[in-house]
C-alpha cells in the first residue's frame, strides 16, 4: 500500500487526484475496518489510517473517509476548542483541504457567502487566482487559512503581504508550511529544475523551498503577529494515538 500511494502521488496531476480522491480513498479504506484510530473531523474509526507521503511515507496519516491528514486533524481540534468559528466570521480558505472544507461548508450552510475557497487551479475552489496578486479589496476577511501553500509560491514574501492586506484588522488565520525546526534559515534554490531532484531535495516536485525556524519571522515581516503553538502537547498520549497526531507547530497569525 505504501508503494502504491507513493506512486500515485508522484505520477498523477494534483487536479486529477483532487477530483477522484473523494470516492477512491474510502473504497481503499474498507480494508482497514476496525477500531483504534478515530478522526475528529468525520468521526470515522478504523484499526489504522492510510499511509501517505511523496518521499518518506508516514504511517497512520490519511483518514480513509474524509481525507484528513495529521495536520488537518490537529488544526480542526484547535478550531473546535480554541477559536471563534461558531460566531461565523468571514473566511477565505486558500488551497482548501477537502476534509476541513466539508466541515466548514456544513457550518456555513445558512450563510455560504461568508465562506470563500480559492486556489490557483483546484477544481474544488470557488475562486481561482495567484496568491501573489489577490484580486480582492483590502480587509475583506476576518479569517484566512492558507496551509501548505507558501512553499509552492515563487515569491512567498509577496504572497504573505497580500494575505496580510486582505485580512481585516483584528482578524486571524492559520498558515502552516512544512518547517524543519533543526534548520535555522529557509533554503531555496530556483536553479534546481529537475522534478526528481526537486522531490529529493525539497520533499515534493513542486516545492520551491524548505522553511527553517525563520518561517515565523517571514510572516512577521509581512505585518502579522505570530503565535507558534505546539498544540499536540495539550493532548494526552492516549489522545495523540487515537487521533493519530504528530508533532507539528500551528502558526496562528493575527493582524493587529
Amino acid at each position: 500500500m505504501k508503494k502504491l500511494i507513493k506512486y500515485i502521488l508522484n505520477t498523477f496531476p494534483r487536479p486529477f487526484l483532487q477530483r477522484v480522491a473523494d470516492w477512491m480513498v474510502p473504497i481503499v479504506g474498507l480494508l482497514y475496518v476496525g477500531r483504534g484510530k478515530e478522526c475528529p473531523l468525520c468521526g470515522t474509526r478504523r484499526r489504522k489510517f492510510l499511509p501517505y507521503g511523496y518521499v518518506s511515507t508516514r504511517e497512520n496519516a490519511l483518514c480513509p473517509n474524509c481525507l484528513a491528514l495529521e495536520r488537518h486533524r490537529l488544526m480542526w481540534l484547535w478550531l473546535e476548542r480554541e477559536s471563534n468559528l461558531k460566531n461565523l466570521p468571514t473566511i477565505l480558505h486558500i488551497a482548501p483541504e477537502v476534509a476541513i472544507k466539508h466541515k466548514l461548508r456544513k457550518l456555513y450552510a445558512e450563510h455560504p457567502e461568508r465562506y470563500v475557497t480559492a486556489d490557483l487551479e483546484s477544481p474544488l475552489a470557488d475562486m481561482h487566482f495567484d496568491v501573489q496578486q489577490i484580486p480582492l479589496s483590502e480587509e475583506s476577511f476576518d479569517v484566512i487559512f492558507a496551509n501548505h501553500l507558501l512553499e509552492h509560491v515563487e515569491d512567498d514574501r509577496r504572497a504573505m503581504r497580500e494575505l496580510f492586506r486582505v485580512m481585516r484588522h483584528g482578524g486571524w488565520g492559520i498558515m502552516l508550511s512544512p518547517v524543519e525546526l533543526d534548520r535555522a534559515e529557509t533554503f531555496e534554490d530556483d536553479t534546481i529544475t529537475d522534478p526528481e531532484e526537486r522531490t529529493r531535495i525539497f520533499g515534493q516536485y513542486d516545492h520551491r523551498r524548505i522553511y527553517g525556524r525563520d518561517y515565523a519571522e517571514r510572516l512577521r515581516e509581512a505585518g502579522f503577529e505570530v503565535e507558534e503553538l505546539d498544540y499536540v502537547k495539550s493532548f494526552s498520549a492516549e489522545e495523540q494515538l487515537k487521533y493519530a497526531l504528530r508533532q507539528e507547530i500551528l502558526y496562528i497569525v493575527r493582524k493587529p
